[in-house]
């Protein structure tokens, strides 16, 4: 059974090719972080190797060593210290010569692909442009700008959208056991992100830490310069935060330009309404609109390997001061 929810456009057109034998060699999986990228790369794997009749079946052997990721065909590459480097290129490439374990197909997964250093995309072009037959490579990234045009070509690409609200608030009631009211909060939150909001659901932490980044925004506000370069420079040393809390803000101005647009109804932070329409009366809408631009910006100059702190130094000294 397939766990993807809401890209079922996504997963009829995977069974087709399974149906027809006629899988592409590699996938491009576009999208949101924390939409079901992954989810829908590792579904495509257990389809690949499952023994049962309606695959993926999920409880065959197969289906749940790569649910557990210790299936030897089945591999997960990930970004480390936040990139993607040419020795973790090398190390899969040499790998991909040999026959698989298992079953008939060795399936690499390359997760955030944007963060791949410029030697990494180019060495696994030669992979791209003579994949052996018995491999399947499932490429991931947050949207195609930052890759290289070689090897977006050389992909069948696959462009997934957010899931609406309530389909996401359906899954955590039906699938996680949420309760209703929690459930309405967490979907609204996610923004479509049913991975973060599936781990808000188990995880207290996860919205204490949105509850202190939304909190240490407001006061950096009020803060002048010096503060704010600190701040930056603070957040540049945490790679693995910094992608959330820019999305974080990004999601809150956004929220700030609806509210001042008469579209309220429409806001990601609905537990934090009050707030929000208090900072819309404090913004006038050039601010606002500045503001995400700004946002943007540094997150087009970070996926483009900018310099992280001096990206977000512009940034911070680009919002307004309350």
């Amino acid at each position: 059974m397939w766990q993807v929810v809401g890209h079922e456009w996504a997963v009829a057109l995977l069974e087709r090719s399974l149906a027809n034998g006629r899988m592409a060699h590699a996938y491009l999986l576009l999208g949101l972080p924390q939409i079901g990228k992954t989810t829908l790369a590792l579904n495509f794997a257990q389809a690949l190797h499952c023994l049962g009749e309606e695959r993926p079946c999920g409880q065959c052997r197969p289906c749940l060593k790569i649910a557990h990721g210790n299936h030897p065909d089945v591999r997960v590459i990930e970004a480390a210290n936040g990139t993607i480097k040419i020795d973790q290129v090398r190390d899969m490439q040499r790998e991909v010569a040999l026959s698989p374990h298992e079953g008939r197909w060795k399936v690499y997964i390359i997760r955030q692909m944007e963060r791949a250093t410029t030697e990494a995309a180019n060495c696994l072009l030669k992979t791209l442009e003579e994949p052996p037959p018995q491999v399947i490579l499932m490429l991931t990234a947050s949207e195609s700008d930052p890759l290289l045009p070689t090897i977006i070509s050389r992909c069948q690409v696959l462009n997934l959208r957010p899931p609406s609200v309530p389909l996401v608030q359906k899954a955590l009631q039906e699938r996680w056991g949420v309760d209703a009211r929690r459930a309405g909060l967490l979907a609204r939150l996610s923004g479509g992100r049913l991975g973060w909001a599936v781990r808000a659901s188990q995880d207290e932490t996860i919205l204490r830490r949105r509850e202190r980044r939304l909190d240490e925004m407001a006061e950096l506000m009020r803060q002048g310069r010096v503060e704010r370069l600190r701040y930056a420079q603070r957040l540049s040393q945490n790679p693995d935060e910094l992608q959330e809390v820019l999305d974080l803000w990004l999601g809150w101005w956004r929220d700030l330009l609806l509210i001042k647009g008469g579209s309220s109804t429409e806001v990601t932070n609905v537990d934090r309404q009050a707030t929000l329409r208090s900072q819309a009366r404090d913004y006038s809408l050039d601010q606002v609109r500045d503001s995400i631009e700004a946002l943007r910006s540094a997150v087009w100059q970070l996926e483009h390997n900018a310099n992280t702190r001096l990206a977000l130094e512009v940034l911070m000294l680009s919002l307004p001061t309350l």
